[in-house]
Parts: C-alpha cells; structure tokens; sequence
C-alpha cells in the first residue's frame, strides 16, 4: 500500500463537531461564527469562512470612508446610515417565523431577519469600526447596546432606532405583569438591560428556530436544533429532555430513554417526573429486541 493512501483517512469535522469545537470555550466563544454555522443543518454545504469574509468586506467598505479620528458619535451615525439605509437592513415583518430570518447568510442575501439576527450583524460591523456593541436578550425583542463616551445607546436592531429609558420601561410593562414584576417586586430596567453572553446569544437563536420547528411539528428539523442546544448548553437538562422527547417522535427509542433518564436523575422532583417516568418505561419497552 503506497503512503499516498493515508490521506484519505482524514475526515472533515461533522457540522456538529465544527459547531462543538466552536463553542466549547466561554473565553475563546466565537459567536458570530458559530452563529452562521447553524444554518449548516439546513444548507450542509454552506460555506461559513466565505460568510465570515462577506461581513468582513462590508465592514471594510464602511472602514475605508470614516477619518482615522472619527469621534464614536459619528462612528456610530454613519454606521446606522450605512447598515439600515445603504444596506437596507431591516426586520422581516411580512415573514416573521420564516426560519430563513436565523440563517445569517440568508440575511446577508435577503436584507430581512429577526431582531437576534440583525443584531448579531450589526455588532459585528460595529466591532470592525471600533464600536462596542453587545446583545441585550431582552423581554420578546432582542437589542443592541453600545457603549459610548455618553453613556449607553440603546437600539432596536429591527429599525435601527435609539430607545429611550422610557420606552424601554414601556416595552417592558406587559412581561413585567404577565411575571407578576410589578409593584413591590418591580425589577429594575437595569436587569433587563445587560449585556448578553455569546452563549446566551446563541441559546436564544436556537430558541427561536426550536419553537418555529416545534409549531409545525417538525421533529427531524426540531432534533437538529436540539443537538445544537444540548452541545450549547450540556447542562441544561430540559434541553436534553426535549431531545429525548423528540428522539421518541423519530422512533430513536434507546437515544431518547438515555436522555430522559437522564433528565429524571437530575431532576427527579420536576413536576414532569411522574409522566416523564412512566414514558422511560414505554420507551424501554419500545426498545426491547422482540422474541419471534
């Protein structure tokens, strides 16, 4: 056997395993490019070092027309021109649960996404002028804050406008009732405004996609996603319940008794555990080799 042969061997990462290594260390996160590499469930060919090199492109773009000592005000000025006008970026209103709005490099082709999408987009342009940017996972809405000389600029990435405090305690109202945040247990604004960790991030766009998947009970797709999350998040055991419950739906009966085993170790007072443990035992049953 000649020594050319051995080359072969060598096997490109999975999607998940890029995505894990991806996302195996808070400190080294890179959540834009984890961010663009979900979508690789759905188009497994996709290219995310040419999505990565098309925002980069843009950036320079803007990079190349700011003075070298541009204040942060016009930085930022000239950035929300650039990304919600020339761009023509905006929030997909006529198509809000398309699951295209959470593929970053559709967005990049359509100009349409969800809130967490933008913002991920923008905060990636605003990094490569020099902008301090961060997510914000607030109430039903995702934001995007900027640390200014000022004090902080709070934006709604759908339309590139600044919130006042005012407004933003406004939005707040409706999800302060429905938590039952109001009076003497009112939150402060405060809380609901910090800067959100790239896991976090990713948790949320996730998120999104697992409940537009779940809606139209769409358990090969909703089963990707959740083997994205549980990577994500390996402690997070409703995660790993939900991928159980989805493995049950697909037939995967031994996959899907580990998980929810799982889950009822970790968590065996959860108000789920009585019928979640009778359906370990149906899905062992399941699994059983039958007897001819």
């Amino acid at each position: 056997m000649s020594g050319g042969m051995h080359s072969r061997h060598f096997q490109a990462p999975t999607v998940l395993e890029y995505f894990a290594a991806l996302v195996a260390d808070d400190d080294s996160l890179a959540a834009f490019e984890a961010a663009v590499s979900i979508a690789q469930d759905e188009y497994p060919q996709l290219d995310a070092q040419g999505v990565l090199h098309e925002v980069d492109m843009l950036a320079e773009r803007l990079r190349r027309r700011l003075p070298a000592d541009a204040a942060p005000m016009f930085k930022l000025r000239s950035l929300n021109r650039y990304f919600f006008q020339e761009l023509g970026f905006a929030g997909n209103v006529n198509d809000y649960y398309d699951p295209a709005n959470s593929y970053l490099h559709q967005v990049l082709v359509t100009r349409r996404g969800i809130p967490i999408t933008l913002a991920l987009l923008y905060i990636e342009l605003a990094g490569h002028i020099g902008l301090q940017a961060r997510g914000i996972s607030f109430p039903g809405h995702f934001l995007v804050k900027l640390h200014m000389p000022q004090g902080e600029v709070v934006l709604d990435p759908f339309n590139g406008r600044s919130l006042s405090r005012e407004q933003l305690d406004e939005r707040l109202q409706p999800y302060r009732r429905q938590q039952g945040l109001v009076g003497d247990y009112e939150a402060p604004l405060e809380l609901f405004l910090q800067a959100a960790s790239p896991r976090e991030v990713l948790a949320r766009l996730l998120r999104n996609l697992k409940e537009i998947h779940r809606s139209a009970g769409d358990w090969v797709r909703l089963l990707a996603v959740e083997q994205r999350l549980v990577i994500l998040l390996p402690q997070d055991w409703e995660e790993r319940r939900d991928r159980g419950l989805c493995q049950a739906e697909l037939g995967q009966y031994a996959a899907a008794a580990q998980d929810l085993a799982q889950y009822l170790r970790q968590r065996p007072q959860a108000a789920d555990a009585p019928a979640l443990t009778e359906r370990l035992e149906e899905l062992r049953r399941y699994g059983q080799p039958r007897l001819h």
